[in-house]
């Protein structure tokens, strides 16, 4: 094993991690930005709380991971590394646990997550000229103004 991986969990002050660089770190996920992208979209918890990508990490913390599917994983820090270590040794940083969800939970999981898939925005952030013009005829009830200019699409 690297002399870079810090396997002292007394020691919680000094030695801590960004969220998104131990995840890649980890194997957990490929790059740093599918990491960073995962924290963003509020499917990564650290100790049952939402967690930004910039959040310190320290062994011991319990980190839970939302897949597309309704399963949750759970993934206990056991230790730190400071850079890129080999899958082998990555496996070295965490212990995975999976709960087991039953039959009916999934298919419930499943149906919620097709309802609330609607209601979620479809861009992040300012929107386009474009859109803006759209929200500003809806509030002030001219529909029919998209209908006027069609060559803006």
């Amino acid at each position: 094993m690297d002399e870079t991986i810090v396997h002292n969990p007394e020691n919680n002050n000094s030695e801590c991690e960004r969220l998104d660089k131990w995840l890649n770190f980890a194997c957990i996920f490929k790059t740093r930005s599918q990491a960073t992208k995962a924290c963003d979209e509020r499917k990564v918890k650290v100790n049952n709380e939402v967690a930004k990508p910039a959040k310190m990490i320290k062994a011991g913390d319990i980190v839970t991971i939302k897949h597309k599917d309704g399963r949750y994983i759970n993934f206990t820090v056991s230790a730190l590394t400071h850079k890129n270590v080999s899958a082998k040794d990555a496996r070295n940083l965490y212990i995975k646990e999976e709960p087991e969800l039953s039959e009916e939970a999934r298919e419930l999981l499943t149906l919620y997550y097709k309802s609330v898939k609607r209601l979620k925005p479809r861009y992040k952030g300012r929107p386009t000229k474009k859109e803006r013009r759209k929200m500003e005829n809806i509030k002030s009830g001219s529909i029919l103004s998209d209908y006027d200019n069609p060559e803006d699409d």
